[in-house]
């Protein structure tokens, strides 16, 4: 049984991980870093006005530019990839909006962004001597003074430029060690009021959904498995509604709309995969909302608590995480025990294992649907007590243990990929 103190961690963890952000962390996350230098900046001139920096400069780690390079950037009317985001960052940003930092940037702001860019005041390189994968660091000089940022480990640690310490990041709650048993009962036990704020992340990644399907985003997956084409190659199915309206979600929040979502371990795309489908699931299949709060909770912790071994960017594709964590919590709504939910932990890993992450993009929604795809199958198969067993590639009769497997393959076996996957996107004709 969980203690007070465990409870109390893990709920400041789930807190902490599932929170708001408009448009791809990765470059959202250069965004808060840019405007947390500009003002720092300002800070050091005290001037009256605000003063632009008249050169940025940046050094990012390789997991940073793999995800910020194809992305659309919220407010830019279709503008992908890094130069306006840094430009928006220090037009319009404001840090105290963590991973919204853009959120009230101007159609002026945007028009001076173009010619910031323009006049060439940026200047990024590849960060060669930090090993953390997720490492922002940005110099703004103006009138000749400079000031510096640093965001390492996670999207929103502030860290000390010069010696790289933990200073600003906020407090991580890990002295609770989880396990997929921990996580169930913390979803299943803890009173229903204290986990019902769970219900913010339907809100957002619901409204994602819609606007996914009013307008024509990214690559209209979404769109185009609700046409009659669509209806009629997939069906009218709970399967089919589950992947369109994940798709939905994933086209708009990867072209740029300027609408936020709700994010899981950094990620936005991961939020709406651990919330979405268990969302439509619940729907169709007549849950009672304490059905769906406790199912969400259990999805989005199950996601949590994969992502505190592999890390916040790895070659794996989060998609594999956060769609075990919807499989989960559909197995949980359908009436599955805890028992029947590691099965369906095991079936996901047995699968999904080894799928790359090629940046964030717009295509990435096929990929959040090849996830939520097999999130459904594994469900089916493990509320059947039909699961892959130990005799069968990296599962191991301890769930616990197959996901660590999982996230040893991500975060260190991958790594050699990873670099591959980042000189491939960079030298291409």
């Amino acid at each position: 049984m969980l203690n007070d103190e465990e409870k109390r961690s893990i709920m400041a963890l789930l807190h902490e991980q599932v929170v708001p952000a408009i448009g791809c962390t990765e470059p959202m996350a250069v965004a808060l870093c840019v405007a947390r230098a500009t003002e720092l900046l300002n800070a050091t001139l005290a001037g009256a006005a605000k003063v632009v920096p008249e050169h940025i400069e940046l050094s990012l780690s390789a997991n940073i530019l793999k995800n910020a390079m194809g992305v659309g950037i919220p407010g830019t009317g279709g503008m992908v990839g890094l130069p306006i985001a840094i430009a928006l960052g220090a037009l319009g940003g404001k840090s105290c909006l963590g991973l919204e930092v853009l959120r009230d940037c101007t159609p002026a702001d945007l028009e001076a962004g173009k010619r910031y860019i323009a006049e060439d005041h940026i200047h990024i390189v590849l960060e060669e001597k930090d090993p953390d994968k997720l490492y922002i660091h940005v110099v703004a000089k103006a009138a000749g003074k400079e000031a510096e940022a640093c965001i390492k480990g996670s999207h929103t640690s502030f860290v000390e430029a010069d010696s790289h310490s933990a200073a600003e990041q906020p407090t991580v709650c890990e002295p609770t060690s989880l396990t997929l048993h921990k996580v169930y009962e913390f979803a299943t036990m803890m009173p229903l009021e204290e986990l019902s704020f769970i219900l913010d992340a339907k809100r957002l990644n619901e409204a994602a959904a819609e606007e996914g399907l009013r307008e024509n985003y990214g690559h209209q997956l979404g769109k185009t498995m609700c046409s009659p084409l669509g209806r009629g190659i997939m069906g009218d199915s709970i399967f089919s509604k589950i992947l369109s309206v994940t798709s939905c979600a994933c086209d708009a929040r990867m072209a740029g709309a300027m609408i936020p979502v709700m994010s899981n371990s950094g990620s936005g795309n991961q939020g709406i995969c651990a919330t979405m489908p268990v969302v439509v699931f619940a729907r169709e299949n007549h849950n009672t909302e304490e059905e769906l709060i406790r199912a969400l909770t259990l999805s989005h912790l199950t996601a949590i608590y994969i992502k505190q071994s592999l890390g916040c960017l790895s070659a794996l594709c989060g998609c594999v995480v956060a769609s075990t964590g919807s499989s989960t919590g559909i197995t949980y709504l359908m009436g599955g025990t805890y028992e029947q939910i590691a099965h369906s932990v095991k079936n996901m890993i047995a699968n999904l294992t080894g799928m790359i992450c090629d940046g964030a993009k717009p295509s990435c929604a096929l990929k959040l649907t090849t996830g939520v795809s097999t999130a459904v199958m594994s469900a089916m198969l493990a509320i059947q007590n039909k699961y892959v067993t130990s005799a069968e590639g990296i599962i191991e009769d301890d769930v616990d243990r197959s996901i660590h497997n999982l996230t040893s393959i991500g975060s260190r076996g991958m790594d050699v990929t990873d670099r591959f996957v980042l000189d491939i996107m960079t030298h291409k004709q």
